[in-house]
């Protein structure tokens, strides 16, 4: 199983900050395992958004989709180019584990694969759930500017939910990080 990361329109250093706090969670034997697993799409600015360049890092590095299932994990704008292209990859016989969308807001989603969100503040958190998603996502409480959720997912503190029909019922309190540290477990 492979982790890609897609991220948004920013500079690199962030998303350099995100895996690092995102893997010091996991502090244990996942840890060294997750980044051996992790891709960083590399496309910078509008790039992010593109689906074909995003299959074609994939296909270059995972040759064969049906002996590589993926975790697709994507900030941003780069949600956008990261759904279409797990659709892709579904398409051409691969398996999407999970596909994580952190501050998605405004791209729909939906597949026939788990999706989750965690989103910056509880607003964008009700208002993405209209246009799809899983069960299982996040919310930072108190709110946080968008960028934190890249930068600093140790730091942001928030609620686990699971979402009907847009209606949350809160679960369990727990730091961005957390979250995305036990979904990645969960599907490894």
């Amino acid at each position: 199983m492979r982790i890609i990361v897609c991220p948004g329109i920013h500079e690199p250093e962030l998303t350099d900050s995100f895996i690092s706090d995102w893997l010091d969670v996991g502090a244990d034997s996942s840890s060294s395992q997750n980044i051996a697993k992790t891709m960083v799409f590399p496309g910078r600015g509008v790039l992010a958004l593109s689906a074909p360049h995003i299959m074609q890092f994939l296909s270059d590095r995972l040759p064969n989709p049906q002996d590589s299932p993926v975790i697709f994990i994507s900030f941003s704008a780069g949600v956008l180019g990261a759904i279409v292209a797990a659709w892709n990859w579904q398409i051409l016989g691969g398996q999407v584990k999970a596909f994580i969308a952190i501050d998605g807001w405004g791209v729909p989603l939906w597949g026939n694969f788990p999706i989750h969100r965690l989103s910056h503040d509880y607003f964008t958190h009700w208002s993405s759930s209209l246009l799809g998603s899983g069960h299982n996502n996040f919310y930072a409480e108190p709110a946080v500017d968008h960028l934190s959720m890249w930068r600093s997912p140790q730091t942001v503190q928030g609620w686990w939910v699971d979402s009907y029909c847009g209606f949350s019922s809160q679960q369990m309190r727990l730091t961005a990080a957390e979250f995305l540290h036990l979904l990645v477990k969960r599907y490894e």
